[in-house]
């Protein structure tokens, strides 16, 4: 359930889908209706590619490898992509992290990487929670 943080919605794994079966996955009403707007999300970043990123995988749990690695049915789905402001980065951490920024949704494929999300945030802050 989306939590209010304040005047930011709080939004959860939990929330992102309606729907998760062998056909594929149903966006929630909740996700849905809070697409273009500001929330906020904690979570784990998945393993980067290199040590400084432009983005990365906002995951429900820690994971230990690299997803990029694996093929694309080794991805758990309720993953979000984060995207960093332009100019500035982020170094991978093992701690949790809260992001809050924009909320996208629907098909994208990123043109610098070809990574294929379905949920991204256009992130405002991230910060580390230890």
């Amino acid at each position: 359930m989306v939590k209010e943080a304040g005047k930011t919605p709080a939004l959860t794994f939990e929330d992102l889908y309606s729907e998760m079966t062998v056909r594929g996955v149903k966006l929630s009403d909740q996700v849905n209706q809070l697409s273009g707007k500001k929330v906020e999300m904690t979570g784990f970043m998945a393993p980067p590619l290199t040590a400084k990123v432009n983005f990365f995988v906002l995951t429900k749990v820690a994971l230990t490898v690299c997803p990029f690695c694996s093929t694309d049915a080794d991805w758990p789905t309720d993953i979000v992509v984060v995207f960093m402001p332009k100019g500035k980065d982020v170094t991978p951490t093992e701690h949790q992290v809260k992001v809050t920024g924009t909320l996208s949704v629907g098909s994208q494929t990123d043109e610098e990487t070809g990574f294929v999300s379905l949920i991204r945030i256009n992130a405002d802050s991230v910060e580390v929670l230890k």
